[in-house]
């Protein structure tokens, strides 16, 4: 497996091996011994699917605060996305900061973001499968986000008007969501 460090501490940018045929191809998303040598050290216990029927959809840009924040590990299944990640963690050198990834079925591509970011996508193409891997539960009471167009961050996101659910279309800006993330130096 390919890894690729982000200029944000913790996101890692993963590319498996992928062996291809005539048939097709097969290849080994997750493998919790790998992943324990690699020092990833996680234990996920949900997996999440989602399906955004059109282009120009922005899911985000969601964690969970402390003590049900959650490491993620997102990959796409059809289709394309622009996938974000914002350093939320107080403190941290890069607090504010963010960068953006394509993940498509073709790259097979998978980002790996640590606890402390706030994560969202914008679909790039129609019928977009997004799986992702979390070590912690879904909790509604420690759910949050950060507008997804917070001119604060300035996300160059490949889109000006997209389709969002309610819930995304009203989280305040960094400066103001609920956030218990601290930067420890390692």
């Amino acid at each position: 497996m390919k890894i690729t460090e982000s200029k944000l501490s913790g996101i890692k940018l993963l590319e498996p091996k992928v062996f291809g045929d005539h048939r097709g191809f097969f290849m080994e998303s997750y493998n919790e011994i790998v992943f324990d040598e690699l020092g990833f050290n996680v234990k996920f216990v949900q997996d999440n699917h989602s399906l955004s029927k059109n282009a120009g959809v922005i899911r985000g840009m969601h964690y969970q605060v402390n003590p049900k924040a959650q490491t993620k590990l997102i990959r796409v299944l059809t289709g394309a996305i622009y996938d974000v990640v914002i350093d939320i963690r107080k403190g941290s050198p890069t607090y504010g900061q963010w960068e953006g990834f394509i993940l498509s079925e073709h790259n097979k591509r998978q980002l790996l973001v640590p606890k402390g970011f706030a994560h969202g996508f914008c679909t790039i193409t129609e019928n977009v499968n997004v799986v992702y891997k979390v070590d912690e539960l879904y909790s509604p009471e420690h759910d949050s986000g950060i507008a997804w167009d917070d001119d604060d961050l300035g996300i160059d996101w490949p889109i000006s008007n997209p389709i969002l659910s309610d819930k995304d279309s009203n989280y305040p800006k960094l400066k103001n969501a609920d956030n218990n993330f601290v930067w420890e130096w390692k």
